[in-house]
């Protein structure tokens, strides 16, 4: 009897895996509320917590290089999460967001980026003892704020409402430009390693990275966004389409322009946050679907799963030294990730306030110099670097080689990155507890809410009227307000549901 009950059971780690991730989103999704809004947890570190307890490390559960799984998939993986988040910032921002807040996006974009990934790089360079170019590259990797984890804490909690929106928008705004403006800086580290003159470095970084990847990938990703507009509202008024479609339009759009922008070789995040800031430039769509979460329900099923399968593909063998790698100790990744954490947006942001529009007190340029949190998208731009290291192009081997020219250079900037990218996980992921904690102890006894954290005013030293964001334009589209036309689309949907 056990011999045949043991032949018709035969589960594999991918298996388990599917029992995991489901059952962890379902556990998740009983308590979502509480979680979120009273414990003001979210779901990386707890999806990254899981992925660490059933991988490799803790219980062996979870093996994903017993699949089969490799650096391409992860590659390719993590380039469709982080499009379709960046493609979900350019749809929730108000209509035209663009068009009156590009100073403040642009100081966060330009000299804030710059700084973190000079500052960051510096750090690598002293603490491990790498190459300056090799340093320049990791820092690359470090210097975007992730959309993911960004998403996670920025939109759809208690305290989502208590910071202004204006700054809600704008750290939405960087995180879905600054992974694909992180390119010009990746690349900048690659090519100090193609041995060439000053000035063939110099010619390259600028036609092939900021012309064509960036400058022209954002361009393609705003004409297709806005033709995708134009022909959707036809269909949408000539009733060719049914509400379901109508729905998948979004998620299909945001796969297309990651397939325009890889075919072409452009940055496919700026295509892909060009497509969705053109796509919902008018506000229009963001109407139309704003009842369904849509947005929210793609966060939770993909970005969790991508943070467990992260959590079961940590390095934990190479935070120590190694024969290719002897400046990497867990003390000195430790101290990378502390004085990264302090040291790679704050003082700048500080020292900039006077000049971003909107951030109107220090406490707020606090806030923003703090929350530059570090995820997904630094694990795509890791397999970017080791591609273009290990194979010259863009797909990287399928595991590392045994034997490279810049074996050294590829075994020094997994671990450092994953191991930084895990401490911003927790940190960040967790800061928003001892924000909530710190300003319920901040308030006289008689101001606080009667459970620890529960307050849901605004935060103190920000500015919340005259400014803080209630004068944004509404999203909803002109056609749309009138009580007396037909359901739309999304109460059709819900209607049959």
């Amino acid at each position: 009897m056990g011999s045949w009950l043991s032949k018709q059971i035969d589960p594999t780690s991918a298996h388990f895996a599917y029992l995991v991730i489901s059952g962890f989103l379902l556990a998740y999704s009983f308590f979502s509320d509480f979680i979120r809004n009273r414990l003001h947890l979210s779901e990386p570190p707890l999806a990254t917590a899981i992925g660490i307890l059933f991988g490799p490390r803790v219980l062996g559960i979870i093996d994903p290089t017993s699949w089969g799984w490799s650096d391409t998939l992860t590659q390719e993986a993590t380039r469709v999460v982080v499009s379709l988040q960046v493609f979900s910032v350019g749809v929730e921002l108000p209509k035209a967001y663009f068009s009156r807040h590009w100073p403040s996006v642009g100081m966060m974009l330009v000299p804030v980026m710059t700084y973190s990934w000079l500052v960051t790089a510096g750090f690598v360079y002293a603490i491990i003892k790498t190459e300056w170019a090799t340093a320049l590259i990791i820092s690359a990797c470090l210097a975007p704020t992730d959309p993911v984890l960004a998403a996670a804490v920025l939109q759809g909690s208690r305290f989502s409402g208590r910071v202004p929106r204006r700054l809600r928008h704008m750290l939405s705004a960087e995180s879905g430009c600054n992974d694909g403006t992180s390119f010009p800086f990746l690349y900048a580290g690659l090519l100090l390693f193609m041995g060439k003159s000053t000035g063939g470095i110099i010619k390259d970084w600028f036609l092939s990275t900021i012309l064509w990847q960036c400058a022209l990938g954002l361009l393609v990703g705003l004409v297709l966004g806005h033709f995708a507009n134009r022909a959707l509202r036809i269909a949408e008024r000539r009733k060719w389409i049914d509400p379901a479609s109508f729905l998948s339009f979004y998620l299909l759009l945001a796969i297309l322009s990651v397939g325009v922008g890889s075919t072409l070789g452009l940055d496919d995040f700026l295509v892909a946050f060009g497509a969705g800031t053109g796509f919902a430039w008018d506000g229009w769509f963001a109407n139309k679907t704003k009842e369904t979460h849509l947005a929210n329900i793609l966060d939770l099923l993909l970005n969790s799963s991508t943070f467990v399968y992260f959590g079961a593909i940590i390095p934990w063998s190479k935070f120590a030294p190694g024969e290719f790698t002897p400046g990497i100790t867990l003390g000195k990744l430790i101290g990378l990730l502390i004085l990264i954490l302090l040291f790679r947006r704050l003082p700048i942001v500080l020292l900039l306030k006077p000049l971003i529009p909107d951030i109107r007190t220090y406490r707020e340029a606090l806030f923003c110099g703090h929350f530059g949190p570090m995820g997904v998208g630094g694990l795509f731009l890791v397999m970017e670097a080791r591609a273009r290291l290990e194979t010259g192009e863009s797909v990287p081997l399928p595991y590392p080689p045994e034997h490279h020219p810049y074996k050294k250079q590829i075994e020094t900037i997994w671990p450092v990155v994953c191991f930084i990218l895990l401490g911003s996980t927790f940190i960040h992921g967790c800061s928003v507890a001892g924000i909530s904690v710190a300003s319920h102890f901040q308030r006289h006894k008689h101001e606080r809410a009667p459970l620890l954290a529960a307050e849901d005013d605004g935060l103190e030293g920000m500015v919340h009227e005259g400014g803080g964001g209630e004068s944004e334009p509404s999203v909803s589209g002109d056609e749309d307000v009138s009580l007396s036309k037909p359901p739309s689309f999304t109460s059709q949907l819900l209607i049959h549901a």
